[in-house]
């Protein structure tokens, strides 16, 4: 079994990667989250990988991840939500790495508004991977500490802008993301009017 790939990254698309290890190119399926950070063509790369082999015709395919907590999540996922499998497992995963410890969070304390307005899934998906997993998240290390749960406590400028934006009638994932990337970007600072304004640019 293979637990991770170093090599070359020696081509990539929105939801692959070809590693060029030992001369040997292996093609990985990888989330939409990891596509946006791979490296340059040429450069190293190490992804932490699960092999999934097909139920007919005995095909190997390798999913890879940048993180050993992703892989867990996607196995998680895989192997515990019922008619999930390592496709749609990878679906759910790339809105799930918007913050890891606030999924963790909203399996733990039951909180479907978080699967929903956060990551975008619908209520009976946020159901069903919420039951699915509520006895088994807490087995998995995940580093950091919840983003959306602090902010939503909290009175900030970003909490705001967020909510502002959800009165407007953006979608609170949409909102959330929007003001993510402008704090991320040097805007922890400005005020709730400037991240709005800002914001409209991303969504």
């Amino acid at each position: 079994m293979i637990n991770h790939l170093r090599g070359i990254l020696d081509g990539k698309s929105m939801d692959s990667a070809i590693i060029d290890a030992g001369g040997v190119g292996y093609k990985v399926f990888i989330p939409l989250s990891t596509s946006e950070k791979l490296p340059s063509l040429g450069k190293e790369i190490k992804l932490f990988i699960v092999e999934s082999v097909a139920m007919y015709g005995g095909s190997t395919s390798y999913y890879g991840f940048l993180a050993e907590e992703e892989r867990d999540i996607f196995n998680l996922l895989k192997d515990e939500v019922p008619g999930a499998g390592a496709k749609k497992a990878l679906e759910y995963l790339d809105k799930i790495t918007k913050s890891l410890p606030d999924f963790r969070h909203s399996i733990i304390h039951k909180d479907v508004s978080i699967l929903t307005g956060l990551f975008g899934f619908t209520k009976k998906t946020a159901e069903k991977i919420m039951i699915a997993l509520k006895d088994k998240i807490g087995e998995v290390k995940i580093s950091g500490t919840e983003k959306w749960v602090e902010r939503k406590k909290a009175s900030t400028p970003q909490s705001e802008a967020i909510a502002g934006l959800v009165a407007l009638g953006y979608k609170e994932m949409y909102a959330y993301s929007a003001v993510e990337k402008i704090s991320d970007n040097g805007g922890a600072e400005l005020s709730v009017e400037e991240i709005i304004r800002q914001a409209l640019k991303y969504i």
